[in-house]
């Protein structure tokens, strides 16, 4: 198969040419494991590892190889022992925080055109989770498209659709039933041949099961989801990219219990353009939207032309990343720490004047 099958491109090769690669050829990650890639390229596809000076190169900040990356790999032994090299500036990533306490970034899909960000209508429909899912998609560079999965299995479909593209700003929004097919081809229309497609979405909202039908055969094993809640168990483990058979790419992920947002404030901005628009004209400009006077993000709310839950969202995100920024950029908590000493020498004024005035 050759690379141009893995999306190489115009882009790709300017890159490529932008500096001297002796020795090393260009690859594709299109499958990662633990410690372990497989890369493709014009020479077919094998198992490859990272150069010891990659490994050195990461600790000072370099990218780590990711599913959707684009490398250079030394070829030794016919492809039985390769070696990435270096991984090529990356035209868009999904990102998120990596999952517990650790403060790191985790990369999830590299080098993305569209993500579809899949959402189930059953039990698990969940609005907010779209927003947060938003929100990291606009940040990565990759356009996003919604896809409401099991229409089959629900009777308020067309309320749940509307319901979603209130908060799609713009972004389009599908109906699909894995199930039955309900919706594919209209679906289909977006998967372009040599454009790479991820998909992403929580445990149990039927991503293997589009996978399956999109390929026209089995690749992914499906299992049932949980009665109570709708919610379902890991099937997919690793991130692989499958070519479709109308030459689109599309990367499948593991359901994400939680995705912790990275860096993503112009992607909340986008998310939330109306509040932002509604921000702008309260009276003050560092107005909190809580009981300052002349707020139009409670005048809204209160007229009922704002959802209360996606303003309380839109302010959950914010300060998911403001705490981020403060533990991931010195200055940034240095700013933090300033401005509470400032807050408690006005609180220790104010008290000291009403003493004052008591005595």
């Amino acid at each position: 198969m050759s690379i141009l099958r893995w999306g190489w491109n115009e882009y790709c090769k300017a890159v490529w040419q932008s500096a001297e690669r002796d020795s090393v050829v260009p690859a594709r990650v299109v499958a990662q494991g633990r410690g372990v890639w497989r890369v493709a390229g014009d020479f077919g596809d094998c198992l490859a590892e990272a150069a010891g000076k990659l490994r050195l190169a990461r600790e000072e900040g370099a990218d780590w190889p990711a599913v959707g990356d684009w490398v250079a790999v030394d070829l030794r032994n016919q492809g039985a022992a390769t070696t990435i090299h270096e991984v090529l500036p990356r035209q868009s990533q999904f990102v998120r925080k990596m999952a517990g306490k650790k403060i790191a970034e985790q990369v999830i899909a590299a080098n993305v055109d569209l993500a579809l960000l899949v959402s189930a209508l059953d039990r698990d429909f969940n609005l907010r989770r779209v927003e947060r899912y938003l929100a990291q998609c606009w940040e990565s560079g990759a356009k996003p498209a919604i896809v409401l999965n099991k229409a089959d299995a629900c009777e308020e479909t067309q309320e749940k659709l509307q319901e979603m593209e209130r908060v799609a700003m713009g972004a389009p929004v599908c109906v699909i039933s894995a199930k039955t097919g309900r919706g594919f081809d209209e679906l289909e229309k977006q998967l372009a041949r040599g454009k790479t497609i991820v998909l992403l979405g929580s445990s149990g909202v039927g991503k293997s099961t589009i996978l399956n039908r999109l390929m026209g055969h089995v690749v992914q094993e499906v299992q049932e989801v949980r009665e109570a809640d709708s919610r379902g168990r890991h099937t997919t483990t690793a991130r692989q990219i499958f070519v479709l058979p109308g030459g689109a790419l599309l990367l499948d992920t593991p359901g994400l219990r939680e995705l912790q947002l990275w860096d993503a404030g112009e992607g909340i901005s986008q998310t939330f353009s109306d509040m932002e628009t509604l921000a702008a004209q309260c009276r003050f400009a560092d107005c909190g939207h809580e009981v300052e006077p002349g707020c139009a993000v409670q005048a809204a709310i209160a007229a009922g032309t704002v959802d209360r839950e996606r303003f309380e969202n839109w302010r959950k995100l914010q300060r998911e990343m403001e705490f981020l920024q403060r533990k991931i950029d010195p200055q940034a908590r240095q700013n933090e720490k300033q401005r509470i000493k400032q807050l408690m020498r006005s609180v220790k004024r104010m008290y000291r004047g009403r003493e004052s005035h008591q005595s």
